[in-house]
C-alpha cells in the first residue's frame, strides 16, 4: 500500500501566530452547546434502502464511498463543497450538513452488509482547530454535526475520520475493498485498485437510480416548482435587462437569488442565452445584450438542499411577441416535443421518444426547404441531415445529478427501455446558425429549445413542469402578463 497523501492544513501564510497562553485562554469557558432538535431525517429510510440494493450487488465486498474533498479555486480558497451524488444518494445527507472528507463504508457481514459513517465533526473547544483551521475550524465556518448528531440524524452508526486508516488496517485481510476512486486521494491510497471491480461499481451506483422512489419524485417535483417561480421572476427583470449592455446576467442573477432562497444552488449554470447566442448550446458566458425583438433562450435549475436539481428550458420573446418567422421555429420545436412527451411509455425503448421528436422536426425542416433531400430520407441513420441544426438527444435522466446516472452502461440506459419510476427530460430543438446559408437571412440566428421534467408512469408521462407554459400562445400570456 502506498503512502497515505497528507490533507492540505486549514492555516494561510498571513495567519498571525497565537502565543501559548493565548491558545491556553481560547480552550477556556465554552458552555456545552448540543443541537436540541436533532431528529432523524426523511429520507433515512429510503437511503437504507438504497444501500440495501447496492448490498445484494456486492455481497462479501468491502465497498468504499467517499464524499469527495475540498477543490481548489484559488490558493488557500475553496470551491463550494458538493458531496458526490453517490455518496449523497446512499446516505441522504443534505448540503447542509455534508462534510468534506466524509466517507461511507459498507461493512460485508453474514447477512449483508453494515453501514459506518466515517466525518469529520465540530470543532471540539479544547483544541486549536476551533479557531485556527480555516477548513473545519467553527469559528471559520461555522457548526457542524457532531458524531453522535450526525447517527441520529442518518441513522447510520458514525466514527471520527482520524479513525479510518487504523480501521482499514486492521481489516485489510478479512475480505476485498472496492472504492469509488478519483474522488479523494487520502481514500485512494488506503484502498487497493480492482480494475474490474471498481468500474461495476461506478455503474452499479448509476443504474440503481434510474428508477426513482417516492422521496426522490417529491423532490424533484419541489425543486422543479421552484425553478418555475424563478423563471416567472427571471421574465420580470426582463426590462431591467435590457437597459444594460450584458443583460443575460441581470436574467442569470435573479435567478441564482431564487436558487440560493429556496435551495442549496443552480443545478448548473444557468444559460440565458440572447439573440443568437441560443445557437450555442451550453452559453453561460451571459454577457450579451437582450434587445426587444430578440428571443432568449433560458435554461436553469434550482438544486435544493437535498441536491435534486430541475432541469427547465423556455425560449421567450424579450417583447412578449414571436414575430412570424420565430413563431413558425417555435411551433415546430413544441409540436416536436409534444410528439415526443406522448411517445413516452413503459416497456418502450429508451430513444423512442428521441426518434418522435426527429420525425417532426425532420418533416418540418422538408417544408422549409433546408433538407438536400427528404425527411424519411434524412432520418435515415446513414444520413441524419436534419441533425445540422439539433445535434443533441432530446433527453437525458434527471435526478440528484442533472444528468443522472450518466456511468449507466448502455445497455441499462440508452439502448435500454423506459420504466415506470424514470424522470428524464424532453429537449427538442432547432438552432439556425447566424452565417448558415441554407436558410433564408429572416431565419437565421434564431434558436429554440422546449425542455420539461417528465416522471414515467404506469399509463404514460406526467410532465412534472407543466405549470411553466410552453405553448406559444401561452408564452405570450405569461410574458405579457408578468410585464404589464
Amino acid at each position: 500500500m502506498s503512502k497515505v497523501p497528507m490533507r492540505p492544513t486549514g492555516k494561510s501564510s498571513h495567519d498571525i501566530p497565537k502565543s501559548d497562553q493565548l491558545m491556553d485562554f481560547m480552550s477556556q469557558g465554552w458552555a456545552p452547546s448540543p443541537l436540541d432538535d436533532v431528529r432523524p431525517a426523511r429520507v433515512v429510510p429510503f437511503a437504507s434502502e438504497r444501500r440495501q440494493k447496492l448490498s445484494a450487488l456486492f455481497l462479501g465486498v468491502r465497498l468504499v464511498i467517499p464524499s469527495g474533498t475540498f477543490k481548489v479555486r484559488s490558493n488557500d480558497t475553496d470551491y463550494k463543497f458538493r458531496p458526490h451524488s453517490a455518496f449523497a444518494w446512499l446516505t441522504g445527507m443534505s448540503a447542509v450538513d455534508a462534510i468534506p472528507d466524509s466517507v461511507l463504508i459498507l461493512e460485508p457481514t453474514h447477512t449483508g452488509h453494515e453501514s459506518l459513517l466515517f466525518i469529520h465533526p465540530r470543532s471540539p473547544r479544547d483544541t486549536s482547530e476551533f479557531h485556527s483551521d480555516r477548513r473545519h475550524g467553527e469559528f471559520w465556518i461555522g457548526r457542524r454535526l457532531a458524531l453522535e448528531e450526525a447517527q441520529v440524524r442518518y441513522g447510520i452508526p458514525v466514527r471520527h475520520i482520524d479513525t479510518l486508516e487504523n480501521y482499514f488496517e486492521s481489516r485489510k485481510n478479512n475480505c476485498d475493498s472496492v472504492v469509488l476512486r478519483g474522488h479523494d486521494p487520502v481514500i485512494d491510497s488506503l484502498v487497493e485498485k480492482h480494475k474490474k471491480r471498481e468500474p461495476l461499481l461506478l455503474s452499479a451506483l448509476s443504474e440503481l437510480r434510474l428508477q426513482k422512489d417516492s422521496y426522490e419524485i417529491e423532490e424533484i417535483q419541489r425543486a422543479v416548482d421552484a425553478t418555475i417561480r424563478g423563471f416567472d421572476e427571471m421574465v420580470s427583470s426582463i426590462p431591467t435587462a435590457t437597459s444594460v449592455p450584458n443583460g443575460e446576467r441581470i436574467i442569470e442573477t435573479v435567478f441564482f437569488g431564487r436558487a440560493r432562497l429556496e435551495g442549496n444552488d443552480v443545478g448548473y449554470d444557468t444559460i440565458a442565452a440572447s439573440g443568437s447566442h441560443a445557437c450555442v448550446l451550453h452559453w453561460t458566458r451571459n454577457d450579451g445584450e437582450v434587445r426587444p425583438g430578440d428571443l432568449i433562450l433560458i435554461d436553469a435549475g434550482i438544486e435544493l438542499d437535498s441536491f435534486y436539481t430541475a432541469d427547465i428550458t423556455r425560449t421567450i420573446p424579450v417583447n412578449g411577441k414571436f414575430s412570424p418567422e420565430q413563431r413558425m421555429i417555435y411551433q415546430l420545436v413544441y409540436e416536436a416535443q409534444q410528439a415526443g412527451i406522448a411517445a413516452i411509455k413503459p416497456g418502450l425503448p429508451w430513444i423512442t421518444f428521441h426518434n418522435a421528436a426527429m420525425a417532426v422536426l425532420a418533416a418540418g425542416l422538408e417544408k422549409l426547404g433546408v433538407l438536400p433531400g427528404t425527411a424519411e430520407d434524412s432520418l435515415l441513420k446513414e444520413n441524419g441531415f436534419h441533425r445540422r441544426w439539433t445535434v443533441h438527444s432530446t433527453g437525458h435522466m434527471l435526478g440528484i445529478d442533472v444528468h443522472d446516472c450518466a456511468q449507466a452502461r448502455q445497455e441499462s440506459y440508452r439502448e435500454g427501455v423506459l420504466e415506470e419510476g424514470m424522470v428524464l427530460t424532453v429537449e427538442p430543438g432547432l438552432y439556425i446558425q447566424p452565417d448558415d446559408q441554407l436558410f433564408p437571412e429572416k431565419f437565421r440566428g434564431i434558436g429554440v429549445r422546449i425542455e420539461d421534467d417528465i416522471l414515467v408512469t404506469a399509463n404514460g408521462a406526467e410532465v412534472l413542469s407543466k405549470a411553466l407554459p410552453s405553448h406559444p400562445d401561452e408564452v405570450e400570456a405569461w410574458v405579457g402578463k408578468l410585464l404589464g
